[in-house]
């Protein structure tokens, strides 16, 4: 036998050549048998001796040495034995020796034999397949060996297929099957090919158990990208320690952020959180360890470092020390996880100060309205003792009366206007303002509060004339609110400054004195509702501690800043209001001086449920030279008016049965209410109020208590063409 690699094959694998080169008559066919050298060859294989027609098979098992010598070969396309060429003897005799999976298709029909150890990947094919041609036997990926069949036999080239998917059905259902396979042409004599020779091996539990294997990697890949991401979304933080030193497993993204995204995975909790060595958490996680119990706290208070060398911040956080156990029993490590309270602990800190100082305010509300209502009814009782011609005690008590009513009314004032800030609903009326008339008008109002602690008030304002978009009424109101304040908390004989500087575009007005001044805690603090510098007891002043609260809203509505600064208790304050401005500008035009009372006697109706106030009203009007006629309820105003025809009507709103709304719309109804002026009388002073007394009919909108000059010249005043609340009035 000659062994023949020929290394011109395209794949670069040897291509085995068996061919048994013996010798042949003349005149005999190529590839022949000889008869007379059946018993041994040149290459000295030896023959079987009781079957001299049948290729030895050395050591082959007896399975397919007894099918191949039982097969009848005159029935297929090989003929008898005694007619085969030596080189498919030889074939034979090698594949069936061989405990490899080997077969080999013969002649132009492939008639198909192999070994013992190809049956079982014949299945049930065996042992029909055995003498049969390839193309029945595999039929079903004939599409896939024929072609390669093609190249071996008619071109002569190797093939080598390395884990080929083939689909088959070799055990009466179609499987998956993979394969590592090789086809060899079997040269005859002559150079031809007799036939192709292979060998191959099945893999397909390798490659199943491969595809288990990388399936089982992916899924532990996926659990533990899976856990990951719970870790990295879990609501909260969550790490995992394990061990007595208690080093970092796994951390999640919120721990990393809780611990300043430091590197704490691989490391002892004492090493890579020094900061907390102090603060209990180690013993903590030690006694979780030791007694397997978890740990719950709430509220848990922790100074953490978010940067190095950056101080210590302090953290509030409910977490969990659980115990993870091992399948002994023993404690393996613990399990953290928690959440950051921080916001909320603050939050509840907040509420409770802030109901703190609600309270607080309620009982200094209950105070400064009882106040005034004691020197009330104390004058109010020496008016009605004193004598006729004792003019100048009841002229004393009067003025008592109405600077109390004042007062009381500058409080609720104050109140509502600071409501309707917090609920965006103060609207500004602004104009055209120059600067030294508000200072002017905030002046009047402060001047009693600094005359009486006898300070001494220095004003300083820029030469050129200062002109503001904004509200004259409000920004005095602010700067009398500042000027007040400083009187307030300055001790008799002080020293008060008001400066207005302008630069950028920008007015800029201090207030400073030399009063008892803001610790640091203060200094953004009392701008809040309902701060005081001072607990209720302690203050001598009065006021209900809402002022700067307002003045901040107010210069805040101007597009404004306010600011307070003080070096500490005892040295003083000031403060900073910034607003828009235009400096240089030429001077605004004088305004208009009031209408001044009485043009005409008038014939006023007067229309209220309160018979006190219907009474008052009533005697001052008449005491003013009008005549005023008066109704208890809404349907006698409506009737009064039609006998009557007044000049105006002063109608509360609030009565029982035909409200001030249904009297006013019941008149401009009527020809009677063409030229009547209608005021309405309320103590509802809300934006929308006002509009809807003006949608009603009604030409002015004024809340109680009114000013009686301010209402005076509203009853002397025409009826306007456009209602739009006039000066005084809301």
């Amino acid at each position: 036998m000659q062994l023949d690699s020929d290394p011109s094959v395209e794949s670069g694998r040897p291509v085995l050549h068996l061919a048994a080169r013996f010798p042949t008559h003349r005149g005999r066919r190529a590839g022949g048998p000889n008869p007379r050298d059946m018993s041994s060859s040149p290459s000295g294989v030896k023959q079987l001796p009781q079957h001299p027609t049948i290729p030895s098979t050395g050591s082959a098992s007896p399975v397919m040495s007894r099918l191949l010598e039982s097969t009848d070969w005159s029935a297929t396309p090989l003929g008898p034995p005694g007619s085969w060429p030596p080189g498919l003897r030889l074939a034979i005799s090698i594949c069936l020796s061989s405990r490899f999976p080997m077969f080999l298709w013969w002649g132009p029909s492939l008639v198909n034999i192999y070994n013992d150890a190809y049956i079982p990947i014949l299945g049930k094919r065996h042992p029909e397949a055995f003498g049969r041609p390839a193309r029945e036997i595999w039929h079903e990926i004939w599409d896939v060996l024929g072609p390669e069949q093609v190249a071996v036999m008619e071109r002569g080239e190797a093939t080598w297929n390395e884990r080929v998917l083939l689909v088959m059905e070799r055990n009466g259902f179609t499987e998956e099957t993979w394969f590592t396979w090789s086809y060899s042409p079997i040269h005859l004599e002559d150079g031809s090919i007799g036939g192709l020779f292979c060998a191959c091996t099945e893999e397909t539990a390798s490659v199943l158990a491969e595809r288990e294997r990388d399936r089982l990697v992916r899924e532990a890949q996926s659990a533990a990208q899976t856990l990951q991401a719970w870790f990295d979304n879990a609501p909260g933080f969550v790490a995992l320690l394990r061990g007595p030193e208690h080093v970092f497993e796994m951390v999640n993204k919120s721990y990393y952020q809780l611990v300043g995204h430091r590197d704490v995975v691989g490391k002892a909790v004492r090493q890579a959180l020094p900061e907390i060595i102090d603060q209990g958490f180690p013993h903590l996680l030690d006694e979780v360890r030791r007694t397997g119990k978890a740990f719950m706290g709430h509220s848990v208070g922790v100074k953490l470092q978010q940067q190095p060398g950056a101080p210590l911040i302090e953290r509030y956080l409910d977490l969990v020390y659980q115990p993870v156990v091992d399948a002994a029993g023993n404690v393996a490590g613990i399990f953290a996880q928690g959440h950051d309270v921080t916001e909320q602990v603050h939050a509840t800190a907040a509420l409770r100060e802030s109901d703190r100082r609600k309270d607080e305010f309620i009982a200094v509300l209950a105070h400064e309205l009882r106040n005034p209502l004691a020197p009330i009814r104390q004058a109010t009782h020496i008016a009605r003792l004193a004598r006729p011609e004792d003019d100048r005690r009841r002229n004393r008590a009067l003025e008592i009366i109405e600077r109390q009513l004042t007062h009381m009314t500058v409080l609720i004032d104050d109140l509502l206007d600071l409501s309707r800030i917090s609920r965006g609903r103060l609207e500004l009326r602004r104009a055209r303002t120059e600067l030294r008339t508000i200072v002017d008008s905030a002046l009047e109002s402060s001047l009693p509060a600094l005359e009486s602690k006898q300070h001494r008030l220095t004003v300083t304002l820029p030469e050129q004339p200062v002109h503001l978009d904004a509200d004259p009424v409000r920004m005095a109101q602010v700067l009398s609110n500042l000027l007040t304040n400083a009187a307030k908390y300055t001790d008799p004989h002080g020293a008060i400054a008001l400066e207005a500087t302008v630069g950028h575009g920008q007015l800029r007005m201090t207030v400073r004195d030399n009063g008892i001044g803001l610790a640091p805690e203060d200094q953004q603090r009392i701008f809040g509702m309902f701060s005081q510098v001072r607990t209720a007891l302690e203050r001598a002043e009065g006021g209900l501690g809402i002022g700067l609260a307002l003045s901040r809203g107010l210069v805040e509505l101007h597009g404004g800043r306010i600011e307070a600064h003080s070096a500490g208790s005892g040295h003083g304050s000031e403060f900073i209001v910034t607003v828009p401005c235009d400096a240089g500008a030429t001077a605004m035009p004088a305004l208009p001086a009031a209408t001044q009372h009485v043009a005409e006697r008038a014939r006023v109706l007067v229309a209220d449920d309160n018979p006190d106030a219907l009474e008052t009203l009533a005697l001052l009007l008449s005491s003013e030279g009008h005549d005023p006629h008066t109704a208890p309820d809404g349907e006698r105003a409506l009737d009064l008016a039609r006998t009557l025809r007044p000049d105006v009507a002063v109608i509360d709103i609030g009565m029982p049965g035909m409200n001030g709304f249904d009297v006013a719309r019941a008149i401009r109804a009527e020809p009677i209410g063409e030229q009547m002026v209608l005021i309405a009388l309320t103590g509802w002073g809300q934006e929308q109020d006002r509009q809807r007394a003006l949608a009603s009919g009604f030409d002015y909108h004024c809340t109680k208590p009114v000013s009686i000059d301010d209402l005076l010249r509203l009853i002397d005043s025409p009826r306007p063409g456009a209602r739009v609340p006039a000066p005084g009035a809301a």
